[in-house]
């Protein structure tokens, strides 16, 4: 089985080359050699933010294994983006054939939005 990184590494290559911009989103806190903490993006934040260059919608693919499941603050998280941000192309790709089609349900998605 395909560990979480290297799922990762094949969904941001393969999006890269279709119409969108991403990069890899690291949550929570680091601390330098000199001993100052970093504050990275929110415990729960997907793994990967980008953008659709189609539609400008905001892209957010919390990446798992084919058995891994969200933590609490991902599950959180989202519920939130489809609260507030109900126009985010956001779900959880387990391939690259998942992420991909988070991208394709996005750009549908923002179509039916322009028809009302």
């Amino acid at each position: 089985m395909k560990s979480e990184h290297e799922i990762q590494n094949e969904i941001l290559l393969e999006l890269s080359k279709s119409g969108t911009t991403v990069c890899r989103s690291n949550a929570g806190k680091v601390k330098t050699k000199d001993g100052r903490t970093i504050a990275l993006f929110p415990k729960g934040w997907p793994d990967i933010t980008g953008t659709i260059h189609k539609t400008g919608q905001i892209l957010l693919i919390e990446v798992k294994t084919k058995t891994g499941k969200l933590r609490p603050e991902q599950k959180r998280f989202a519920e939130f983006i489809k609260k507030y941000v109900p126009n985010a192309a956001y779900g959880v790709a387990r391939s690259v054939e998942d992420a991909l089609d988070i991208v394709d349900r996005g750009i549908e998605h923002d179509r039916k939005m322009e028809r009302h």
